[in-house]
């Protein structure tokens, strides 16, 4: 059979000590730089799939370059004109230099000792294993090499039937052997070995020896675990994340007054409010928070404007908010002021299954007298817009909703004028950079709402101005603007 080699192209030529020596200083400044990354991945909650997941390909790339490392020190123990005195310093180095830390795994030698050869003779029934092989099954030197016979007795029993196939299509079919199995050692340790060989065969084309190389993966095998643990529990969460966030989607839109655009209220009469709202999500959290806005015609002519913010996120915020934002509706159609009212929300709220604080503003407007009656729980106060500048309306007294028992919420009222524009809104629709700035970068749209023609318009300003920025919470804005 002729040779696999082209007769015009030579045949390649071992590397040279050089070149695998910068090899070996790339692979170790290479594991210096991930075992960095390693550490600084430190993990400060246990319970986030995503850190477990991210530090656990960081354990697992080491592993591959201390396996890379492993490769290129046989690589070079292999080249010629190199002293034995050499070879152990390069293999004492790679051991220094790309050993793992910490890992609790037994180290027997260097790093080369996690890989072994092996070849059984079949003319002779000689058994040759390499020093290194000893050390990877746990077996003295003195005990010799296990035949092929003997050695599917230190296997798992279930890896048994395995070892048993590979070798018999390796030596009746000549089929290379490529798998893993696992091993018990007389040290109580298991240990996953890859095995890779091939069949010698004699001049007549039977055969007449199998050799093999075996590699101790265990480590290996294990960061691929962990990754894939961690790589599920972090999908888990991001579904169950997805879902509860759509969840409360679906929930917060069905609670949430479905008109868009402005709304005349009342339709009809004179003195009538336009009205738009509009809820901007947080940009610094998935979830939805318990922010709302509500403006309703009551029974008796007047109209209902409401914001409020209640803690947390996800369901439990919007099924809380939905629960309150009812209960506000309800006894507002019922005729109740907005200073009871908020007494009854923080009752309400106080006594649930689900304890939370809030904070809300209440309005009834008449459009007969134009005035407005409000009160708040803890909330920013009302901007009022009147012939181009604003100011905050003096909040009457009263605490967060569900902060306090039996509390009484002051009332106060405020004369409106027609063109004039209210603006209720949740703390977090400014900048993270204007925090501390109270109302001021509000107030000062005030030359915008002037020319404004429509309350939407008004709503176009505010997402304008705020709708890109960076926010810590979710918010909402609602904007009336009284009929001339």
């Amino acid at each position: 059979m002729p040779s696999h080699l082209s007769a015009d192209r030579p045949a390649p030529q071992p590397p040279e000590r050089n070149a695998v020596d910068v090899l070996i200083n790339r692979t170790r400044r290479l594991r210096g730089d991930v075992e960095a990354v390693r550490r600084d991945a430190v993990l400060v909650d246990e319970d986030d799939p995503q850190l477990r997941w991210q530090r656990a390909l960081c354990e697992l790339a080491v592993h591959h370059l201390d396996n890379l490392g492993t490769h290129l020190g046989q690589l070079r123990e292999g080249l010629p004109h190199r002293t034995a005195e050499q070879a152990r310093e390069g293999a004492e180095g790679l051991q220094q230099d790309l050993a793992p830390e910490n890992s609790g795994e037994p180290r027997s030698g260097s790093l080369l000792s996690r890989v072994g050869s092996a070849e059984w003779d079949l003319l002779t029934d000689e058994v040759t294993w390499s020093e290194e092989l000893f050390q990877i099954f746990g077996r003295p030197l003195e005990a010799g090499p296990l035949s092929l016979d003997e050695l599917p007795s230190v296997l798992l029993p279930e890896d048994q039937p395995l070892l048993t196939s590979l070798v018999t299509d390796c030596l009746v079919d000549g089929k290379p052997i490529d798998g893993e199995f696992r091993i018990l050692r007389t040290d109580g340790r298991t240990r996953t070995l890859h095995m890779m060989g091939e069949p010698v065969l004699d001049a007549d084309g039977c055969t007449a020896s199998m050799w093999a190389v075996l590699r101790d993966v265990s480590e290996l095998r294990r960061s691929q675990r962990v990754v894939r643990r961690t790589s599920d529990s972090f999908r888990r969460q991001q579904h169950m994340a997805q879902t509860e966030r759509r969840m409360a989607v679906e929930l917060q839109e069905a609670v949430l007054p479905p008109w868009r655009g402005s709304l005349r209220l009342p339709r009809r009469g004179p003195g009538a409010l336009d009205v738009a709202a509009h809820y901007l999500p947080s940009q610094s959290s998935d979830l939805i928070g318990g922010d709302w806005y509500d403006a309703l015609e009551l029974p008796d002519g007047r109209t209902l404007l409401s914001v409020g913010d209640l803690t947390g996120h996800g369901i439990p915020a919007t099924s809380a908010m939905a629960m309150l934002l009812g209960a506000l509706r309800g006894m507002a159609v019922a005729g109740i002021e907005p200073g009871v009212l908020m007494g009854h929300l923080n009752q309400l709220l106080e006594s649930s299954v689900q304890p939370a604080l809030g904070s809300a503003v209440c309005c009834r407007f008449d459009p007969t007298t134009g005035t407005l009656a409000w009160a708040q729980a803890g909330h920013p106060a009302p901007l009022l817009f009147r012939d181009g500048a604003g100011r905050p309306l003096p909040p009457p007294d009263g605490v967060l909703l569900g902060a306090a028992s039996a509390v009484t919420y002051e009332q106060d009222a405020v004369h409106l004028l027609p063109g004039d524009v209210l603006v209720l809104h949740t703390d977090g629709l400014t900048r993270r950079s204007d925090r501390g700035a109270g109302p001021d970068p509000l107030l000062a749209l005030a030359p915008r709402f002037a020319g404004a023609r429509t309350a939407q318009d008004c709503v176009r300003t505010v997402v304008e101005e705020f709708g890109d920025t960076e926010r810590l919470d979710d918010a909402c804005v609602l904007i009336a603007r009284v009929g001339v």
